[in-house]
This record gives C-alpha cells, sequence and structure tokens, in this order.
C-alpha cells in the first residue's frame, strides 16, 4: 500500500471515529483520560527504554542542545504529562454545552451549542509528551486526532500511541480516535495535507519552515504560530529586585521553548539601574547579550553589539537582546515591528501604563509584571494545551479544551413558520 492509499485510510477511520466520539459522555472520556496517567506510571520503564533509543539516535545525527531537550522524557517529564491528564479529566465536558441563548420576537428560542472540530491533524518536532497532550486535549473536545511526530521521536510516539489506545479501549472507545503515523517518510505529511474531505484542521508545532511548509501545502485550515519573538518591557517606573528575577526566569529556566524570552526593551531612564544588575545575573548563568549602542556599556563581559537581524530572532538559546527605548510607545512601537505575536510583558509599578500596554499590544498574552514562561496551557489552568495560535480565527493564543470546540446554533420554536 502507497503512502497515499495509507495515509487516506488512517484519515477515514479518524473520521468513523470521530463521529463516535462525538456523541461519547463527558465522564466516558474523562475516566479514559484518567486510565492513561495510571497508564503512563505502570509503563514508565518502556517509555523510558524507547526515548533512550530515540535520544541515542539524536545524538549520532548530531541533533543541537534545545531539541535534544524537548526530546528528552525524564522522570519530571513523565510526571508532567501524568498531571496534565488528571488536570484534563476534571475539566468540564464543552461538547454539548450552551454558551448562550435568546428569544426573538416571534418567540424562537436561538442558542449556540458547543461541538467538536472533527478531526484534527497534529504535526509536530522533537517533544513526545505533544503526543499526549495533544491526545487527552482532543479526547475531552470530542475530536479524533491523527498524530504525525518527528522521526526523531518515532520510537517514544509509538509507545506512547500504544498506551493512549489501550486507555480508549478499557473505556469502550475507538482505538482509531488517536492514531500516529508511524512512518517517517516526509511524503505522509504531504497525502496528509490534502485530505480536506476527511480533515478538519491541522496543528502544526515545531520549526518556522516546518509551520510555512505546512501553511503552503494545506487545503485545510491551520492554527499556528510561526516563532514566538517574546518581549518584556522593563518601565522607568519598577521595582529592580522584581525586573531581575523575572527577567533571569524568562530567559534562563529554559531557554529552548517558544515562550522564553528573546528581547529585552528597557526605559532609557531605567538602564543605568536595571541594566547592570541583569548584565551580572543573567551572565553568570551562561547568558550572552546581543546590545544596542546604549545597552552595551551596561551589561558586561558577555555582550556584544548587536545587528538589525538580532531583533526579532528567536535565538532559543542563552542569547538575549537588549535594546534601550525612549518611552512605552517605542517599546511597542519595536514590538508591533519584530514581534511574532506570541508573548509580551510589560514589567512596571504604574497602574495606567500597564493597562495601557495591554490593551495596545498586538500579541496572544498580555503579561504585567510576570514572566514570559507562563504562556503555558498548564499555567494558565487549561490543564494542557495543543498549541498556541497567534491566528486570531479561530483561536488566539493558548489552545485547550475549549480552543477545539466551534459552536453551532440551535433553534427551539413552537411551530412558528416564516412570514
Amino acid at each position: 500500500m502507497d503512502i497515499e492509499t495509507q495515509m487516506l485510510d488512517l484519515a477515514k477511520r479518524a473520521k468513523r471515529a470521530g463521529a463516535v466520539l462525538a456523541g461519547a459522555g463527558g465522564q466516558q472520556k474523562a475516566k479514559a483520560i484518567s486510565d492513561l496517567a495510571v497508564l503512563l506510571e505502570k509503563n514508565k520503564k518502556a517509555i523510558f527504554e524507547a526515548n533512550a533509543k530515540d535520544l541515542d539516535a539524536a545524538a549520532q545525527n548530531g541533533l543541537d542542545a534545545p531539541k535534544m531537550d524537548r526530546l528528552r522524557i525524564d522522570q519530571k517529564v513523565l510526571d508532567s504529562m501524568i498531571m496534565a491528564c488528571g488536570e484534563v479529566a476534571a475539566i468540564s465536558d464543552p461538547v454539548g454545552e450552551m454558551e448562550s441563548m435568546w428569544q426573538r420576537p416571534n418567540g424562537l428560542m436561538v442558542g449556540r451549542m458547543r461541538i467538536p472540530l472533527g478531526v484534527i491533524a497534529m504535526i509536530y518536532e522533537s517533544r513526545p509528551n505533544v503526543t499526549v497532550d495533544s491526545a487527552i486535549l482532543c479526547l475531552l473536545a470530542g475530536n479524533a486526532v491523527i498524530l504525525r511526530g518527528g522521526k526523531e521521536a518515532i520510537h517514544s510516539n509509538s509507545c506512547l500511541a500504544d498506551i493512549l489506545s489501550t486507555a480508549l479501549e478499557q473505556n469502550g472507545l475507538p482505538r482509531d480516535a488517536v492514531q500516529l503515523v508511524k512512518t517517517t517518510d516526509r511524503a505522509a505529511v504531504t497525502a496528509l495535507l490534502k485530505l480536506d474531505d476527511y480533515i478538519d484542521v491541522i496543528i502544526p508545532r515545531g520549526g518556522e519552515g516546518l509551520i510555512r511548509a505546512v501553511v503552503e501545502q494545506a487545503r485545510m485550515p491551520v492554527l499556528k504560530h510561526y516563532k514566538g519573538v517574546c518581549h518584556i518591557y522593563v518601565d522607568a517606573e519598577c521595582n529592580l529586585d522584581e525586573v531581575v528575577e523575572v527577567v533571569h526566569n524568562a530567559k534562563v529556566q529554559r531557554p529552548g521553548v517558544c515562550n522564553a524570552l528573546e528581547c529585552l526593551l528597557v526605559h532609557k531612564d531605567a538602564a543605568q539601574t536595571v541594566l547592570p544588575e541583569i548584565g551580572s545575573r543573567l551572565g553568570k548563568d551562561g547568558v550572552s547579550f546581543r546590545a544596542c549602542a546604549a545597552s552595551l556599556p551596561l551589561l558586561g563581559d558577555t555582550a556584544q553589539a548587536a545587528t538589525d537581524a538580532d531583533y526579532g530572532y528567536e535565538f532559543h538559546d542563552l542569547i538575549l537582546a537588549v535594546k534601550v527605548v525612549d518611552d512605552m510607545d517605542a517599546a511597542r512601537a519595536h514590538i508591533a515591528e519584530y514581534g511574532s505575536n506570541h508573548t509580551d510583558v510589560i514589567l512596571t509599578t504604574n497602574y495606567e501604563r500597564a493597562m495601557e500596554f495591554i490593551r495596545l499590544v498586538d500579541t496572544s498574552m498580555a503579561g504585567v509584571n510576570c514572566s514570559t514562561r507562563f504562556n503555558d496551557g498548564g499555567q494558565l489552568g487549561l490543564g494542557a494545551e495543543i498549541g498556541i495560535s497567534t491566528s486570531k480565527l479561530h483561536s488566539y493564543g493558548v489552545m485547550g479544551v475549549k480552543e477545539l470546540t466551534s459552536a453551532k446554533f440551535v433553534v427551539f420554536g413552537k411551530g412558528q413558520i416564516r412570514s
């Protein structure tokens, strides 16, 4: 069977499974997700062994450190997957929920009911935890999902997919509701992107090149963000200790992820106080700076002059672009030019400026006095996330369970006819 036929068969099975899943009860779906948490812990030895095969192969193929970090499943990562299962299982089932209702002058009652999107195809790189996070969110939202992870995680993803199938079958749900594409041939992605009669939405997660390739080829809607060029603007009025801690966390905690800080903007009146402290604290942890002329002498030995290419760049590393700006308007102008609509934060003690910033900055998460690292489904209380969308339609920002549903009109009448 050729690749195109394999993908067509897989998509047809997903569509049939999605129709069954759409009618499943919330308790049944939640029980499958809760059972998955137990199975993940029970099968952790097999998971770690499968992941070790992927890590060994990735090291031999020269995969860089940030991607190796995203590929690794250790006990902490496994615990986070198990925790996500518990949190998602506890979320109220959105399917069938009436989100609004109003009465027309003729007596008709008109409402909006949440419904599944249908069949979702996830195309992603490196992170095997996406396999679990995506599956449980789609499951609770009543969507069948096709998972196509990167070749570097094939053993990990295959192991996790088998465990997912067991959880589904234990609870009387179709195993085809979650399917993994087990070929690493790139032709499989090309084939999937043509199947708009069966697949309703594509969600790519990975590098900008992957996402743009998906957008160019897909015949169905794509929910995506191209990159995470996240900014923090330090206002003239700020708490120095708080600024240093937040900037350190946003850049250093996990520099290879999409919500890590990539560019720091500092008000000119705060630069002399703030930047030496940031240079010292972050420099000790290996951060190097790409600094504008005004910030360069304030950041210490690890700073070098920035080029235009350093602004708007996603480093995925312990590198931070820095620029001194005249005021908040200049900071917003910089974000508008170089940002990616992902995550942007203001650090300030001035309430009015904070509210103006979050109202006017065009970003999927606007923050005040917090790390950019909080733009994450688990951190925002969504249990887990299937991705972050900067598309605005139909979702802007972190996509949790509710964002994986749509709404249809329902109408209740008493024999009304249109005149």
